[in-house]
């Protein structure tokens, strides 16, 4: 369907702080790799777009891009809440294939994953090494999307944990996507914040399954079907914000 609405512009996730404190008309540094996004974007000085400084998201117009550099100047702080109302925390199992990871990260962003968390599952094949080389890459993803989907805040990414880390973990909800059926029927959504896991390749085993149970983990069935690794968590994000979405 063709979007008629107003045209997006580009939004920014600074990493550096400003200069001096946010103000109208303050001259903000964006660094060189913002600076080849913006070349890519085809933008000329003058242009508008948005900065998200720390919590706080600004409209400004480019003032200088050249030579791998660029400066923005600050015009007024943009009033806009598209945050989720509730945190949504991602316990995501470290996958056998890294590179499912690279794709679940844009989606669960999109739609409002507030704090990402791996976790080392039994059928997870984890490599320490390899994973802590991809977090860097996965921060970036995570950027991207935040940009892409307008986000006003970027979710964090943690450092790895153990399996036997997250039956303990603290949320006022907690769902595990479970592909066996447990003759439970599915939690009622609360307006709280919400922690939610679910297997890698293979699945939960049922020594895990039966720890997150005991510890307050409630079942959740996503459909019959027996579903991918990849699709799991992404199914149960977007039935979430379809509830989040009721008045």
């Amino acid at each position: 369907m063709a979007d008629h609405g107003p045209v997006s512009l580009p939004r920014l996730f600074l990493d550096v702080p400003p200069p001096a404190p946010a103000a109208e008309n303050l001259a903000v540094p964006l660094g060189a790799e913002a600076a080849r996004h913006l070349k890519a974007l085809r933008l000329k000085p003058g242009a508008a777009l948005e900065l998200v400084l720390a919590d706080q998201v600004w409209t400004a117009d480019l003032a200088e891009l050249d030579r791998g550099q660029a400066v923005a100047r600050l015009v007024a702080p943009l009033r806009e809440d598209r945050e989720p109302p509730v945190a949504l925390v991602a316990c995501l199992p470290i996958p056998a294939q890294l590179s499912l990871f690279d794709e679940w990260l844009p989606p669960l962003v999109e739609l409002g994953v507030t704090l990402i968390q791996p976790v080392v599952y039994a059928r997870s094949e984890f490599d320490a090494a390899k994973t802590a080389a991809r977090m860097e890459r996965w921060a970036r993803l995570i950027q991207s999307a935040c940009e892409q989907s307008h986000r006003s805040r970027r979710p964090e990414l943690r450092a790895p944990i153990p399996f036997a880390g997250l039956p303990a973990w603290e949320a006022p909800q907690k769902w595990v996507a479970y592909e066996l059926a447990t003759g439970e029927a599915n939690p009622a959504f609360r307006r709280e914040a919400l922690a939610f896991t679910s297997g890698p390749e293979g699945g939960i085993t049922e020594a895990e399954f039966a720890a997150l149970a005991a510890a307050g983990w409630a079942p959740v069935s996503l459909g019959r079907s027996i579903l991918r690794a990849v699709t799991a968590p992404v199914a149960l994000l977007g039935a979430v914000q379809f509830e989040l979405g009721r008045p």
